[in-house]
Parts: C-alpha cells; structure tokens; sequence
C-alpha cells in the first residue's frame, strides 16, 4: 500500500508514499483534509492510481489567482495575440481574481465555477448589472483554457471547467441579430456622404469587413484593376494602445471583391487624402493607410466607432452597433440570393457551416424561396 487514511481532529488526510529523494530519505506527501472518511479513502484510490500511471501532482497552496496572474497570463504572452491576451488579462482581473482567485488552484470545483457563472449572470458587469450568457461562455472559455494549461504543466490532475455548466446559448440569443434593411442602410449611406471616412462607412457596409480590417487596410491591400481588396492586417487597441496584427486565421486573410460603387468611392477618397497629404507637407505621416486621420496616423478603433455612433444618433436611425454593418451585409447578401459560401468567403468564417448556422433566421425565407421557384419550374406556373 502506497498510502493511508489519517484523522486530525474532525478531518481526514490522506498520506502518501512518493517515493525516495536523492538523499535516500522516504518521501510522503499529505493532502488536505476532508469531511468524511469515506471521501478521503476514494481520494486515497485515486491519488495511487496516479501515482502507478505516473501521473501524480504532488500538493500545492498556491491560489488559482496565483496560477493566473503569476505563471499562466506571462507564459502565454508570447505565444498569443496581443489583443486576445489583452482580453484574457481583463477578463481575470475583472471577473475571476475577486470571485475564485483565493480558491486554492488545486480545490477549483465544478461546484465552484458553476457557483462564478451563476453571480456573473445575476451581477458580474463592472460597475452594476449583469452579464450576457454569451459573455460569461466566454469567461468559462478563459478558465477552461487556464485550467487545461494547468492540467498539461502537471499542477492539477483534472479540468474542473470541463464538468461545469456554463449557461447555454439559445438558438434566439445565439443568432438574433440587430441589422439594418436596405432602406435603412442607403439613409446612413446618403446621410454621410459629407463625411471624410465615407469610403470607410461604404467599404464597411458593402464587404462586411470588421472594424479592425477596414482600419488596418493599406492602398497596396487594393487592386483597384481587378476591383479586389486583400485583407492582410488588421489594426487594433490593446489596453487602448493601438497594435497592428495579421488577421486572426488563414480563412480572414482573405480576398474580396468590390462593386462599382465602392470602387469609385476609394478612387476619390484616395485623390482627397492626396490633397491632406500635400496640405500637411513633412509633418504627414506616410503610413500608406486607407483610413486614417488628416495628419496620416491612424484612426483609433474606440473613436471610429464612436464616430459610427454619432452619425446613426444625428439621423435619428434606428440604433445598431459598428459591427452590425457586418451583420447587415451577410443578411441582405442572403437575402439577395448569393450563395452562402461566396457569403462565407467574404465574410472569413471558418466554414459555410459556421455562416449558416449564425445566420439561421435568414434561412427559412430562402428556403420558402426555393420551394415556390422549383416549383415554378415543375408545374409551369
């Protein structure tokens, strides 16, 4: 027998033979207590059977908020995008470290973490209010990921995330989305004509582009011949420091074809850029953008969606966020009878699947569509 049950006042322990060190001493760890005998002898079975597989993990105080901000957030720096580890640290400061940071890394229950979506959903939001169900799957995917590293860097023997129940996403929750119809669209459209980034509002209403691409696209990205854009960077705001990145996956770097309409708005948005660049003389800054401030710098993602903002909040439109534009796109693409991988395509998803499922509530009219059309054809009406 590699170890034995032991009972300290109303507590059991469980003690266990690791073996001998290099001095020739026998080694025996002891792991914390429990409530009952019965509880620590099935630990007992467990901690040996781990201990034959040569798969034990040895006791440990250190706190999960330890685990996350001393060892997990700095060994996945380097290894991970700038903005993703951004949201990764945000995430644990705002929501992790003050609910389940002192919990000892190695007690992170499923009871625990299902106890942390549970208070996020009722009152997690910084400064008041709740969280969205898919914000919190997001937080769980932020833990499950933390606990996973831990799991292969030998500190804890299981995923405790992967037993947990985070809150499911309805198919309403999951794919509703707040888009403007034509009419709405052509009203922002003609309502910022003025505007000196209105090439931005067209690029982004016509390719679906996110923010990040439309902001981080270059004149070289451009083939104004083929009427094509390369999407190749994106600019975004790392603790509102600006970052330029490659696109997140192989399927957003992606090519994607332009209308007339749009082409002809970059030719004159590129003629008056000319003219910003002469008016400011050495003092431009030839950062070879499409969009991007009088001066050449770029345009800061927070104020080009406030921008957005404003312009829907002047024209008394119906209020949608930036990346709606996106949504807006897809839908009307759908709608208009383009075939869900060319949308697919643009768009940079990684499947046709992907797309369709996010885009499920345009679906049903298409396929009424297609049943009255087949049967037109069938019966001659």
């Amino acid at each position: 027998m590699r170890g034995c049950v032991t009972r300290k006042g109303n507590r059991y322990y469980v003690v266990v033979d690791v073996g001998i060190d290099d001095a020739g001493k026998r080694q025996r760890k002891w792991h914390s207590g429990y409530n009952t005998k019965r509880a620590a002898e099935a630990a007992l079975a467990e901690i040996v059977t781990s201990l034959n597989a040569g798969v034990y993990v040895p006791p440990n105080k250190q706190t999960f908020g330890e685990y996350l901000v001393d060892e997990w957030l700095p060994a996945i720096k380097a290894s991970t995008k700038a903005s993703t580890w951004d949201s990764y640290r945000r995430t644990v400061q705002s929501h992790l470290m003050p609910r389940v940071g002192p919990i000892p890394l190695q007690a992170v229950s499923p009871g625990h973490l299902n106890a942390l979506y549970a208070e996020l959903l009722d009152g997690g939001r910084v400064g008041g209010g709740s969280l969205s169900p898919k914000t919190v799957r997001n937080v769980h995917v932020v833990v499950r990921k933390a606990l996973g590293d831990a799991v292969s860097w030998n500190y804890v023997v299981r995923n405790a995330a992967a037993s947990a129940r985070p809150p499911r996403l309805t198919r309403t929750a999951l794919h509703e989305h707040n888009t403007w119809s034509v009419e709405e669209l052509r009203a922002f459209l003609d309502a910022v004509q003025s505007d000196r980034l209105y090439a931005a509002w067209i690029v982004a209403a016509t390719t679906g582009m996110r923010r990040a691409e439309v902001l981080g696209l270059r004149w070289r990205d451009l083939d104004f011949a083929a009427g094509r854009i390369g999407i190749r960077q994106t600019l975004v705001s790392v603790a509102y420091e600006l970052r330029f990145e490659s696109p997140k996956t192989s399927r957003s770097r992606r090519s994607v074809s332009l209308d007339s309409s749009t082409v002809e708005a970059l030719r004159k948005h590129r003629l008056h850029q000319a003219e910003e660049r002469l008016a400011w003389g050495e003092s431009y800054l030839q950062s070879g953008l499409v969009f991007c401030r009088e001066d050449g710098s770029p345009v800061h993602p927070e104020r080009f969606t406030q921008m957005f903002d404003r312009h829907v909040r002047r024209q008394g439109l119906r209020r949608i966020r930036l990346h709606d534009l996106r949504h807006t796109h897809a839908t009307l693409a759908l709608q208009a009878g383009v075939p869900a991988k060319v949308v697919s395509d643009r768009l940079g998803h990684s499947s046709v699947a992907f797309t369709l499922d996010v885009y499920s509530h345009v679906v049903p009219g298409l396929q009424e569509d297609a049943a009255q059309r087949v049967a037109d054809l069938v019966f001659g009406v």
